[in-house]
């Protein structure tokens, strides 16, 4: 039987709720109510943008980037509505309390694409989750659909994988969780110090893994890594 129920109810501000809810506040459902006429406003600021910086509106390749572009952006940013199949989460056969340990479950690489909050320019990679489940479980799956809300936002690498890692702590409250991140971030590349390949990678732990070095070292190397000398968070 999942662990809570699928009930939903709406706040005074339309955001959509769960009875016995365990999620954080980032978790929650918030429908974007974006009108046709706001839309064409917002594309009418785009298209002053594109042609103080150069561009040509009227040929018929351009014509109509202004629309696209914010159409692009709107979904590009979907998981400021939530995802309303994260709501779910399983027993496990771990009832014996805090000793009773599973082995870990991880899941990666889990491709993701985000905007930087810093320059509104993409940055992209691929993220790895782990966690030793207690009493709880959530399908694999699941941990694809959770980096992918915090990725599908204006944020930062270290936002992500922060939010990754405290949401599954709410939901499952498990022995342990581990997330790591590698991206390129376009905002190192087209502009600034213009590097030509570089790669940042974030690692946070939680719980077991936070205290346990094997358990580290087991989490990286199922990650294609051979020590723990990234960033922690």
């Amino acid at each position: 039987m999942p662990a809570f129920v699928e009930e939903r109810t709406t706040d005074a501000r339309g955001v959509a709720l769960l009875d016995n809810e365990p999620f954080p506040d980032t978790m929650k459902l918030r429908r974007r109510n974006i009108s046709e006429a706001q839309f064409g406003q917002l594309e009418q600021h785009a298209a002053a943008i594109f042609s103080a910086l150069g561009m040509d509106l009227d040929t018929t390749t351009t014509m109509k980037t202004p629309e696209r572009f914010i159409r692009a952006l709107f979904d590009a940013t979907s998981g400021y509505e939530g995802d309303p199949k994260l709501i779910t989460v399983f027993d496990t056969e771990c009832h014996g309390g805090s000793h009773c340990r599973s082995s870990q479950v991880i899941e990666g690489p889990i491709p993701f694409f985000s905007l930087c909050e810093h320059h509104a320019l993409p940055f992209y990679g691929c993220a790895y989750v782990g966690y030793i489940a207690h009493e709880h479980i959530i399908g694999v799956s699941k941990l694809t659909r959770l980096v992918r809300l915090f990725a599908r936002r204006f944020s930062v690498q270290e936002r992500i994988g922060q939010e990754v890692a405290d949401t599954l702590e709410v939901m499952l409250e498990p022995h342990g969780i581990a997330v790591y991140l590698q991206a390129h971030h376009l905002c190192t590349q087209m502009r600034g110090v213009a590097e030509v390949s570089p790669l940042t990678r974030t690692t946070f732990w939680r719980g077991a893994y936070d205290s346990d070095a094997s358990l580290r070292a087991e989490f990286l190397t199922a990650c294609g890594l051979q020590s723990d000398r990234t960033h922690s968070v």
